[in-house]
């Protein structure tokens, strides 16, 4: 049975509905022209550049770093070494996804208060709840925010793939994956907040880092180092030979992280603009310089150039650049690759040799020393023309006049603050880094025993071979 609504009294509720939908526009009118104005507008050249960076990214860890990697460790540890970039690139999508992002990028809990805020980010991102198609973060307003995360992601990932270097061919497979995952949460997040969160204390006090000198490489290098000390040295190392396997291999992967790390430097514009260009051109010009730069060192010092020093040449200049990319001009970027050519094959050989460390595939030599170099050249050679300039004064009609950068624009300040910097992510770092080891070693144990390490990796914790 139905009801029938009387004409009379349809009408005066449709009359009433009118209004209602009337009123109601009217409202919206007026709040239209201020929505308008907070609304960020998506660039869609922007979000096609942030795209195909993000994808270069990645491309970086797998399949570069796995191949840069596997090919200098000895044919039984290769699948086990490879295994290890893969493994990373799985484990910290899901954790980055849970927790990593919120608590890197967003605003510090406000019940956390002002001074643990600076450290770290809040929970509001947990499991990306917030997340929509057309929401964006405050740090990239022309892109859609899936994007950036997915872009910090691949940052994300590639900074504990690269510690692997340093404990190669002797951690076990299962502390690797427990050391990864706290790592990335106690130690990434926090650094990557303080440098570039909203509210980081580090990017508050002036620090410049473009694209992750402090956050990727002096913090993968220096966890690296203490690895490498808490593990101890190889089964035989200074007694046997651990000469790679397959430098082809090296050489494919070195290329890959050339060629990925535009979507790394250039990315870190997070436009499509004059500054992403100028980003390209200095990474390609310091590693040409730095490869250059290590293998005519190593050329003096020991009468041959190897390959394996000009693609490790190539790779501290690409990781000594990465702070500087965003700042400085051509002439900048030849004086930081030749600095982190030369620097990093001597820390990489006399260096490690007069401290006795057996860092396996050189995290330290290169991720750490290129990265401080980087950092501290940056505040020599970051120019103020490459920069935003700071908006003219309305009231005075001042002209807008752009920030002193570096030591060259006469802030030598700059230099003193980006050592702070680097001192910061350093001392963090070794001691966050040395207690997650400890703990970890006293539950499950860090190292292989000597037979697995004797027989090789990848048999005895993978059951597979290279044939």
């Amino acid at each position: 049975m139905t009801t029938k609504i009387p004409y009379r009294a349809g009408l005066t509720a449709f009359a009433a509905l009118a209004l209602g939908v009337l009123f109601a526009d009217a409202a919206l009118a007026q709040a239209a022209p201020e929505a308008a104005a907070a609304a960020p507008k998506l660039d869609s050249g922007d979000t096609a550049w942030m795209l195909t960076s993000t994808a270069l990214v990645l491309l970086m860890t797998i399949p570069g770093l796995a191949l840069f990697y596997g090919g200098m460790v000895r044919k039984k540890n290769v699948l086990a070494t490879v295994m290890q970039s893969f493994a990373v690139t799985c484990l910290v999508t899901v954790l980055w996804m849970i927790v990593g992002y919120s608590l890197a990028f967003t605003e510090g809990a406000p019940q956390w208060g002002d001074t643990i805020g600076g450290y770290v980010g809040g929970l509001s991102q947990v499991m990306l709840n917030a997340m929509t198609g057309s929401s964006v973060n405050g740090l990239a307003k022309t892109i859609p925010e899936s994007v950036y995360m997915t872009y910090q992601m691949t940052f994300a990932i590639i900074t504990p793939a690269l510690i692997c270097g340093a404990f190669a061919d002797r951690m076990k497979f299962s502390a690797l994956l427990w050391f990864m995952g706290a790592w990335l949460i106690l130690v990434y997040c926090p650094i990557a907040h303080s440098v570039w969160g909203p509210d980081g204390f580090l990017g508050g006090a002036g620090v410049l880092d473009f694209a992750g000198g402090t956050v990727v490489h002096i913090n993968a290098g220096t966890a690296g180092l203490v690895c490498a000390l808490v593990l101890g040295k190889r089964r035989g190392f200074g007694t046997e030979s651990f000469a790679p396997h397959n430098l082809v291999l090296s050489v494919i992967g070195a290329s890959l992280l050339w060629v990925g790390w535009f979507g790394f430097n250039a990315g870190s514009a997070v436009a499509a603009n004059g500054t992403a260009g100028m980003a390209m051109a200095v990474t390609q010009i310091a590693t040409a310089t730095a490869g250059l730069g290590w293998m005519f060192a190593e050329w003096v010092a020991r009468g041959k150039p190897s390959v394996l020093g000009i693609i490790s040449g190539a790779v501290a200049g690409l990781v000594a650049i990465t702070p500087a990319s965003g700042f400085v001009l051509p002439g900048g970027a030849l004086v930081i690759g030749i600095a982190a050519g030369v620097g990093c094959f001597w820390a990489s050989t006399s260096l490690k040799s007069m401290l006795g460390y057996d860092d396996s595939l050189d995290a330290f030599g290169v991720h750490a020393i290129g990265g401080i170099i980087g950092a501290l050249l940056t505040g020599v050679f970051a120019r103020e023309m490459l920069n935003p300039a700071v908006p003219a004064d309305a009231a005075t009609g001042t002209a807008a006049v752009a920030a002193k950068m570096g030591l060259l624009d006469g802030n030598a300040g700059q230099v003193l603050t980006q050592l702070y910097g680097v001192a910061c992510t350093l001392i963090y770092c070794a001691i966050a880094t040395f207690i997650i080891l400890k703990v970890i070693d006293v539950i499950i144990g860090l190292r292989v025993s000597d037979e697995v390490e004797r027989d090789g990796l990848d048999l005895n914790l993978h059951g597979e071979v290279v044939p």
